[in-house]
């Protein structure tokens, strides 16, 4: 139920692999592997960033979690 409803309040990008049942991020590897790869054959500049948010959620405060979810109209 609550899957469902965040769902619908709150869409996922679908290359988003984190939280989701899915084949885990074996796609997004090789999606990165082919525009690297891509970007030397056509000799092209290439910039990748990689975030960790480990722990991420144990930083946020859940009363700015509550207030997001109730502005995305999750009773």
């Amino acid at each position: 139920i609550a899957t469902a409803r965040l769902t619908k309040a709150c869409p996922i990008n679908p290359r988003q692999r984190g939280f989701i049942c899915a084949s885990g991020c074996a796609e997004n590897l090789k999606l990165l592997q082919l525009v690297v790869k891509t970007a030397k054959r056509e000799h092209k500049h290439l910039r990748v960033v990689f975030v960790d948010i480990a722990k991420a959620f144990d930083t946020v405060c859940h009363q700015h979690v509550l207030e997001g979810l109730v502005q995305r109209g999750v009773d």
